[in-house]
């Protein structure tokens, strides 16, 4: 019989002393990590309603002594938010589509198909991991300023955010091992009912990992989304920058509270996108620890 060891053995628990302090110590822990959270949020929020004065006194104010909806508004028109947040979605929406194909094919076939030489290949991903994001910049901006072969620019162009993205070796190893665990007795019975390689993996692999592909596709866009150096360089274009690159190309001669109202609204996207699929995210980091 296995006995469970923790901090607080169960006969402290049992105590009404020991209850009581096991209880207040754990909310008073869950209260603190959740101010230290949600206060940078609630500051950044309110911090556009204040008036440009207000927002720089010192000692700060906690409430907006007066609240200005203007921030909000000025920054949705003065800075061009609509344009830059739909180029931001166009950006995401392409890196997170190639990611999804080429790394779940190329991570499919490493882990079913048994291709010759394919723990060499996986390696050779792998060993990309080890090399600084920065040292790639360079190369990859040659790389799409002249794209080889067919000699074209794919500079101020959503291809040259999508094709970069598509080679994740991270995501990539995600899916592997995720795939890795998958019954091979369900791939069996799929081969006996006369199902192809292409079959299996679109009727009964894809299905079976809805939770990594959730956790693949938040980990693209946000990637995407956050990235500030790369749109930067591949996007002289004002018109085409994504948000991340706008709101500091714009920045200049803007009032800091429609700065920061600029910034809420840019975060919201992202947000939302956690809150509607934290179940998604928390089953997909759960499904990798466990084998099926």
């Amino acid at each position: 019989m296995s006995s469970t060891r923790t901090l607080i053995s169960p006969a402290t628990l049992a105590r009404p002393r020991g209850k009581a302090l096991y209880w207040t110590v754990f909310t008073g822990v869950l209260l603190l990590f959740t101010l230290a959270f949600l206060f940078p949020v609630y500051w950044m929020v309110t911090g556009a309603l204040k008036s440009p004065d207000e927002v720089t006194r010192t000692p700060p104010t906690l409430v907006p002594t007066h609240w200005h909806l203007s921030a909000y508004t000025d920054a949705w028109d003065l800075m061009q938010l609509p344009q830059h947040l739909w180029n931001t979605f166009v950006q995401a929406a392409g890196a997170w589509a190639c990611q999804l194909v080429f790394c779940t094919a190329a991570a499919y076939a490493l882990s079913r198909l048994r291709p010759a030489f394919g723990k060499v290949i996986l390696g050779g991903i792998l060993a990309t991991l080890m090399v600084p994001a920065q040292a790639l910049v360079v190369p990859k901006y040659l790389t799409v300023a002249d794209l080889p072969l067919i000699h074209t620019s794919l500079l101020n162009d959503p291809l040259a955010i999508w094709l970069p993205a598509a080679a994740n070796a991270f995501n990539l190893y995600l899916l592997k091992r995720f795939f890795d665990q998958i019954p091979r007795d369900v791939l069996e019975a799929a081969e006996i009912d006369g199902a192809g390689k292409l079959r299996t993996l679109w009727s009964i692999v894809l299905p079976m990992s809805r939770p990594v592909l959730g956790v693949v596709s938040i980990f693209a866009l946000v990637a995407v989304w956050q990235d500030f150096l790369w749109p930067l360089m591949v996007f002289s274009d004002t018109d085409e920058q994504p948000i991340s690159v706008a709101l500091v190309q714009l920045s200049q001669n803007i009032q800091l509270t429609v700065l920061v109202a600029a910034m809420v609204i840019a975060s919201i996207p992202m947000v939302a996108l956690f809150l509607v699929f934290q179940r998604h995210i928390i089953a997909g980091i759960s499904a990798g620890s466990t084998k099926g």
